[in-house]
């Protein structure tokens, strides 16, 4: 037998690609999913394509997930608090909502609103010191999407001191598999083909959490939904605080990393690269006009943003090497 694991909202985008993944890895034995209105439901009703993984969805109820080693929370924000508190404390938790990323209890409450759950170790492993705090926690946050994008381009120019902290922007583009699963208007797809939509604009969750894992001091963060299924391409500019060139700073940052990757100079990232991976792909220059500094970065949301990213969080919690069962190669066409 290997480590008992089980997912939580097994029924949306990130649940369904956790399951693809979990069912995949070598060393965790997929023992329970669970799900809302689709309870009852076999798994692959739901997510066709993992025809012949043979779960039936259950009630997502502490029960249903209490006999795991591991369990991952993949419910909407502010529905994981009150889930993991009931689970016993032997049970290692990787929650891919936000209910427990945000250590100020203010900031919680000014962008999510209702009452703050608390602090868990921070799971983005890049970050300097993160992967002994992660392999030694038994309750981890998962990043959201849009922030693995940009702390990823932004925390090491700012670790270096060679950008500024008060004015930083970043413009981010996502598929519309960011938005969740649940039927809306906005989302049909005759109203999102042909089109780019803003939204959250000035008032996007991520901004606290962005600001919290950078240090960035002072971020306008503009959001924009993208015709696509999957993916983020995020452009982030600040002001160079000094002479350091940020491809250097960012290649010596980035060296050893298995999942995030500097792309050769003049090679700017893209969306489809991605796709399906663990990984995250950088470049930067400095603007010739502005003279700011810009990275862009790419993702998978599901991957890098969401699924893999827990997938990587949860290798590290059970001391395994981080990248097993997880791909730094995307799929295509």
């Amino acid at each position: 037998m290997g480590i008992r694991t089980a997912v939580a909202g097994a029924s949306g985008y990130a649940g369904g690609e956790l399951l693809r993944l979990l069912a995949a890895h070598p060393e965790f034995d997929l023992v329970a999913a669970t799900a809302h209105s689709q309870a009852g439901q076999p798994v692959a009703a739901v997510h066709p394509q993992l025809v012949g993984l043979d779960l039936v969805l259950g009630a997502t109820e502490p029960a249903a997930l209490a006999d795991a080693d591991l369990v991952f929370l993949a419910l909407p924000h502010g529905q994981s608090a009150a889930l993991a508190a009931a689970l016993p404390d032997a049970v290692a938790v990787v929650d891919l909502g936000a209910d427990h990323r945000l250590r100020d209890a203010d900031a919680w409450t000014r962008y999510y609103g209702g009452a703050h759950a608390g602090a868990w170790t921070y799971g983005l492993p890049e970050l300097p010191a993160a992967r002994s705090a992660i392999a030694s926690a038994r309750r981890v946050a998962n990043t959201g999407c849009y922030a693995v994008a940009t702390t990823l381009a932004l925390a090491p120019l700012v670790a270096a001191g060679a950008v500024r902290t008060d004015d930083v922007v970043v413009v981010a583009a996502s598929g519309t598999s960011g938005a969740g699963r649940a039927a809306k208007a906005h989302l049909l797809g005759s109203e999102v083909m042909g089109d780019l939509t803003p939204y959250k604009v000035g008032a996007h969750q991520h901004v606290p959490e962005i600001k919290q894992a950078t240090g960035a001091t002072g971020l306008s963060f503009t959001p924009v939904l993208a015709p696509m299924p999957r993916g983020i391409l995020a452009t982030v500019t600040a002001l160079p605080a000094g002479d350091a060139d940020p491809r250097s700073v960012l290649a010596a940052a980035y060296a050893d990393e298995p999942f995030v990757h500097l792309l050769p100079e003049g090679v700017w990232p893209h969306t489809a690269a991605t796709a399906g991976s663990n990984s995250c792909h950088l470049q930067a220059t400095v603007d010739v006009d502005s003279g700011r500094v810009i990275v862009v970065s790419a993702i998978d949301n599901l991957g890098k943003g969401a699924a893999g990213q827990a997938v990587q969080n949860a290798n590290l919690m059970v001391g395994l090497p981080e990248t097993t069962g997880l791909s730094a190669f995307g799929v295509a066409p």
